[in-house]
């Protein structure tokens, strides 16, 4: 019985885990997709930079919480994913570092806003904006992540029907609040 609660105990701390790797994933991807809106980039009478700066201080923050989280996680799929995003971050280090972004310990991204809102648009436009810029592959990988970690609290029962327990749980709960 002890075995068992301890077992159960494991299983529910990953399913927390991958929980939250998931939400945050999304949240990446959202954020990563918001720097690729064309619309952020109009230049009206001039570039909103306030808009600019707090998309990219959000995708900085979802980047960054991610990573910490999926560094916790005991998924194979998660951790090769996010490994591919964090080296996909340091090939871009250079263009990175000229719009104020800094990756440092724990591969924690730091933004200096000063340096970011003096930054050429252009540089700005080749990391956010477009197929295959930094943050489209961004928000593509962190999707697999965030299938990954959806995929990691699933198992089959014995019946052989797949159980999601993360949907159970989500489920659960929201049960519990009504």
């Amino acid at each position: 019985a002890k075995q068992d609660a301890e077992k159960s105990a494991i299983s529910s701390d990953a399913m927390k885990n991958s929980s939250l790797v998931k939400s945050s994933a999304d949240a990446l991807k959202k954020s990563a997709n918001a720097l690729n809106n064309e619309a952020l980039w109009e230049k009206k009478e001039d570039y909103d930079w306030d808009a600019i700066t707090k998309a990219v201080k959000s995708f900085v923050d979802d980047y960054n919480s991610l990573v910490k989280l999926a560094g916790n996680s005991d998924s194979k799929d998660v951790l090769r994913n996010a490994v591919w995003m964090t080296g996909m971050t340091e090939a871009n280090d250079n263009l990175l570092s000229k719009a104020g972004i800094t990756v440092g310990k724990g591969n924690q991204m730091e933004l200096n806003e000063d340096v970011l809102k003096k930054v050429d648009i252009r540089t700005l436009k080749t990391l956010f904006t477009g197929h295959n810029s930094l943050a489209d592959k961004i928000a593509t990988k962190a999707n697999s992540i965030s299938n990954a970690a959806a995929r990691t609290s699933g198992t089959y029962k014995s019946n052989g029907t797949y159980s999601n327990a993360l949907a159970e749980l989500a489920s659960s709960k929201v049960d519990e609040e009504v």
